[in-house]
């Protein structure tokens, strides 16, 4: 093993073990005319008000679970590597790593000079400090589940490097070092916050802002860090952000949020659907900016531990019910993009084979329940078996849903039923709420979607035996084996096969999910305001790092 020395600036290459495996998402951008491009040249100075959809569950960025937010997160923490725009690692709080020929061991050199907003000193203690906590049981079991289920241990070399041995060899783990569960708490805040996993004002990160005012239901505040100084390089400037301040508003409906904008309360909002889309980009003196998320797909997950979908013949007669592109057009009018896969289709490790391989054909789906005993009807319309109907639950967390993803549900509701006979019961509540339908197996249907950078690292969660939110309860070696095989392979064209025909076995084989659509993100902004962007192969909206307000 190599070791790399403390200070080093220079940019380490991943080699063969993770680079080519990740693309960025590249957004398109639609104005309303000459006034683009108003913001004019970078300036320091001001605050702006951006209105979200969604509001942050947790403010710690080790219990990130909603892709909404990460937005929030980058703003006060950082991780110790990042992505560029190409899909490649990059050092951030780390100025380099080494992997050793066996693929065991990581180790890191850390930049010197960077400080907590808390005053604590940024260096290898800091970082053993938080992979720790991770590991912590009750703390981060899907990170601890995924991530670092094959870390041995970290170890302070010297206070500039850390070194990270693993039992397996195992690609995620650099994956875990960019993403916001790796990102970097101020020890002092893990060791002495009020309520660590809720976050909020007494956790601090290293980032350009520091979070100072939270009103639940209503904002976040962050004022500008004035001694930051240690910007990733795919970020677009160096130094301190240039806003004094900026405000986050909770606004979940999209036509408050865009009415906020178009009346100048606000700067720039998120989540613009396509009912709202020609109210911008008709507007001279706003932009419409957008990008394709990468990790997973949204899809609804069938759990086939009990009836009816422990039955295969239900599940593909459920997804033959479903004209997926006719429902997409009703809800987003042709801005959403079609799914085929578990897998996002921005990401590199997408099976294209499976596109048109399934799906809207009423007559198959309706011999497909004929053949598994769902042969009667019942006064209303529905099928019905031994005195049963054939009834389905989906239960919705209102903290993770966005893009109308509730109005979706109506649509596939009405799909399944005209065409197949199928009762899909929707369900809108609170978290608490649909967590306990989840811990008490009270569900048939699980809708989910992740940004993760690495789209393995989202298949492990939702399909392995062992995955935190394996929803569907599948327990199949052979899924199992694809899982842990494309998370030690270090090939990209071996890792990019191994994912091809996990996909043909999920999707294609066993039917476990219903693919709808490739979440995306839209920003609306004035376009005096300067510098919105995504983060690279994310393709969700970056921090407020790089934004400016022009004269």
């Amino acid at each position: 093993m190599i070791r790399i020395a403390a200070r080093r600036r220079t940019i380490v290459p991943v080699g063969a073990l993770v680079a080519g495996l990740l693309v960025a998402v590249a957004g398109c951008s639609t104005g309303g005319g000459p006034a683009a491009g108003a913001a004019g040249r970078p300036r320091s100075g001001g605050t702006v008000t951006w209105a979200v959809e969604t509001e942050p569950i947790t403010l710690n960025p080790h219990q990130y679970a909603q892709a909404k937010t990460r937005l929030l997160v980058w703003n006060t923490f950082e991780s110790l590597l990042s992505y560029d725009k190409d899909g490649r690692l990059v050092p951030w709080l780390a100025t380099g790593w080494q992997t050793a020929p066996d693929g065991r061991t990581y180790t890191v050199a850390l930049r010197d000079g960077v400080t907590f907003s808390d005053g604590t000193p940024f260096d290898a203690t800091a970082v053993k400090a938080n992979v720790d906590k991770l590991r912590e049981p009750g703390y981060a079991p899907a990170v601890a589940a995924v991530q670092l289920r094959n870390l041995k241990s970290v170890e302070v070399v010297d206070p500039h490097t850390v070194r990270l041995t693993l039992t397996a060899p195992d690609v995620l783990v650099l994956d875990f070092l960019a993403s916001p569960q790796g990102a970097q708490v101020s020890p002092k805040s893990l060791r002495e916050a009020k309520n660590l996993k809720a976050g909020g004002t007494d956790l601090a990160g290293t980032g350009p802002f520091v979070l100072d005012r939270y009103v639940p239901g209503q904002e976040l505040h962050y004022t500008r860090n004035p001694g930051y100084d240690w910007a990733p390089p795919t970020a677009g400037h160096t130094g301190p952000a240039y806003l004094d301040g900026i405000t986050y508003r909770f606004l979940k409906e999209s036509a408050v949020r865009v009415g906020a904008l178009t009346s100048g309360q606000v700067q720039l909002v998120e989540g613009v659907p396509a009912t709202d889309q020609p109210l911008v980009s008709a507007n001279r003196n706003l932009r419409l900016t957008r990008a394709l998320n990468s990790g997973s797909a949204y899809s609804y997950y069938f759990n086939t531990s009990h009836a009816p979908f422990d039955d295969l013949r239900v599940r593909r007669a459920f997804r033959e019910a479903v004209d997926v592109d006719t429902v997409l057009r009703a809800v987003y009018r042709d801005t959403a993009t079609r799914a085929w896969s578990v897998v996002s289709p921005s990401s590199p490790l997408y099976d294209k084979r499976l596109r048109g391989s399934y799906g809207g054909d009423a007559a198959k789906a309706n011999a497909l329940l004929d053949e598994a005993g769902w042969r009667q009807r019942d006064t209303d319309g529905y099928r019905v078996k031994d005195g049963r109907r054939l009834t389905v639950r989906l239960v919705q967390s209102a903290p993770y849903v966005r893009d109308r993803r509730d109005v979706l549900a109506q649509a596939v509701q009405a799909a399944v039923k005209q065409s197949a006979g199928i009762d899909l019961k929707v369900s809108l509540v609170d978290q608490g709420t649909a967590q306990r339908a989840l811990d008490t197996n009270q569900y048939e249907v699980f809708d989910n979607s992740r940004a993760d950078t690495d789209a393995g690292a989202a298949l492990n969660l939702l399909l392995h035996t062992r995955g935190a939110i394996n929803r569907t309860k599948v327990d199949d070696p052979r899924v199992d084996r694809l899982l842990d095989d494309g998370q030690a392979t270090a090939d990209p064209a071996k890792r990019a096969a191994v994912y091809a025909e996990l996909q043909q076995r999920v999707v294609g084989e066993q039917a476990l999910l219903l693919p709808l659509y490739a979440p995306a993100d839209q920003i609306a902004a004035s376009v005096t305001v300067g510098g919105v962007r995504f983060e690279p192969t994310a393709g969700v909206p970056a921090s407020a790092y790089d934004l400016w307000i022009g004269n």
